[in-house]
């Protein structure tokens, strides 16, 4: 079952890259938990809870706030319900300007092949002087 569950995530962070978010959120289990890194701009909603938190408190937020974010996925690593996934984040705030290459790691636990849980670990800091007020 493991190999199926990295195949979900990477096919979750392929949607992602096509800008198809219904199939990231079909893949997401009904009940999932999700959690922004610790200072991070969208850890407010702490723990988000199911896939339309995670849209409105997340996705949504990254669209309207800049100008692109992608995701450079570089390694995941196979931990049977458990994927991590090392990478970049890069984007460009629509107000700043500022750009940002920052590593991050992602931490999945799936369940019944859908994604259960979510941690997220980034470069804070370098996102928050990107933004306003920086």
């Amino acid at each position: 079952m493991s190999q199926q569950n990295v195949d979900v995530i990477r096919g979750m962070y392929d949607a992602f890259a096509a800008g198809d978010v219904p199939s990231v959120v079909d893949a997401m289990d009904p009940e999932i938990e999700w959690r922004e890194a610790e200072n991070f701009p969208y850890a407010d909603g702490n723990p988000y809870r199911g896939p339309s938190a995670v849209v409105s408190g997340v996705f949504a937020r990254l669209g309207a706030e800049w100008e692109y974010w992608t995701l450079a996925i570089e390694e995941l690593l196979d931990a049977g319900d458990t994927v991590v996934a090392f990478g970049r984040y890069r984007a460009k705030h629509k107000e700043t300007g500022k750009t940002i290459d920052a590593q991050f790691a992602h931490v999945w636990r799936l369940s019944n092949g859908k994604a259960a849980d979510f941690q997220q670990y980034a470069d804070t800091a370098q996102v928050a002087a990107a933004m306003p007020g920086a």
